[in-house]
């Protein structure tokens, strides 16, 4: 894909093969960054690991310490006593097998889908729709439970969620350029760690090839592994 002169120029600032500290790393995306939109910050990983074992499935998610900088539209699949609990929770849409009629119908007006689990085989009906827009909710990243009120608390403060592709890469969002520098060390160092703890034993040698901090306009910065 051809760059433009921007990029380019903001290229040029980067030493492609080093590896820098990840306070230093924060701070030449800051500078290089030329959007002129607040631009989401993130981080990739890529992980010695072969997610075709079910060992080295890495997936989860986590409420970052400051947050995501991004609000999201939450939906509440539920039925009964639960759909108040979700609507006092701060929910932006809660239902149950109308509202998923509405998602056959192509609504999509939301970000997360949150659901207990007596909705799930409703749900499941719809993997097809919601399963390759990563929408589908999942028990490990906490999105199927009965606990709704915290499930939606733990999104609007600013959950995330992560997961190892095919190639063993791991991409998440760490917040805005708006945020102070020391807050977007502060995010990748939860998730730095959160993935160093869920190592997979079967993985030998370096398990963290490759780590990378960009902004959505800004070159990649390689970052120096603890």
């Amino acid at each position: 894909m051809k760059k433009g002169k921007q990029y380019i120029a903001a290229a040029k600032q980067v030493e492609r093969a080093t590896l820098y500290p990840i306070e230093e790393a924060i701070a030449l995306v800051r500078k290089t960054n030329f959007a002129k939109f607040d631009a989401s910050v993130e981080v990739s990983f890529n992980l010695n690991v072969d997610p075709r074992h079910a060992d080295q499935q890495i997936r989860g998610a986590m409420v970052l310490p400051n947050g995501t900088g991004r609000s999201q539209k939450v939906l509440v699949v539920t039925q009964g006593p639960k759909e108040k609990e979700a609507q006092d929770a701060g929910a932006d849409f809660v239902g149950g097998k109308e509202i998923l009629e509405d998602i056959k119908k192509g609504w999509f007006d939301f970000d997360v889908i949150i659901a207990t689990p007596d909705m799930m085989a409703e749900l499941g009906k719809l993997g097809k729709i919601l399963g390759p827009k990563g929408l589908m909710p999942n028990p490990k990243t906490g999105t199927v439970t009965m606990d709704i009120t915290k499930a939606v608390e733990d999104v609007k403060k600013g959950k995330v969620e992560y997961r190892v592709d095919k190639e063993g890469n791991i991409n998440c969002l760490i917040g805005k350029l708006s945020f102070a520098d020391e807050k977007l060390v502060e995010n990748y160092k939860a998730i730095y760690d959160v993935l160093l703890r869920a190592r997979p034993a079967a993985v030998k040698g370096i398990y963290m090839k490759n780590v990378v901090v960009s902004s959505t306009m800004s070159p990649g910065v390689k970052v120096a592994r603890d």
